[in-house]
């Protein structure tokens, strides 16, 4: 199994809600995402996809989320603006624009320094 791994940042806001109901503060972090796909084959170039081809789609996907307040997107919404959470929407929308012989392994998020969420399937 071949894997590569991209990298990116995005600058955000977010304020989750605590147990009791009550709201954290309303804080900003500069988010680091990695997202990891493998290939049990290499495609024509020898490669399991191009990094550029991979940094644009997470590129857009993580410009949506550029200087937000993640609680006014949509899915945040629903179901929090957690790293985790952020991991598995970032996840969800990146799988379906890879390749058909690409598979996403893991999509990361770092919300500060020694805090990783991950997400994979």
């Amino acid at each position: 199994m071949f894997t590569i791994r991209v990298t990116n940042s995005f600058q955000a806001s977010h304020q989750l809600t605590l147990p009791d109901g009550l709201k954290e503060k309303l804080h900003s972090h500069d988010w680091e995402v990695a997202v990891e796909v493998s290939s049990e084959r290499l495609n024509d170039m020898g490669l399991v996809m191009d990094f550029v081809l991979l940094k644009g789609i997470i590129d857009g996907v993580t410009d949506v989320l550029e200087g937000e307040k993640l609680e006014e997107i949509e899915c945040f919404q629903q179901h929090g603006s957690s790293a985790e959470i952020v991991a598995k929407y970032i996840y969800d929308e990146v799988s379906p624009q890879l390749p058909a012989n690409v598979s996403l392994c893991a999509v990361s998020v770092v919300e500060a320094p020694g805090c990783l969420a991950k997400f994979s399937k």
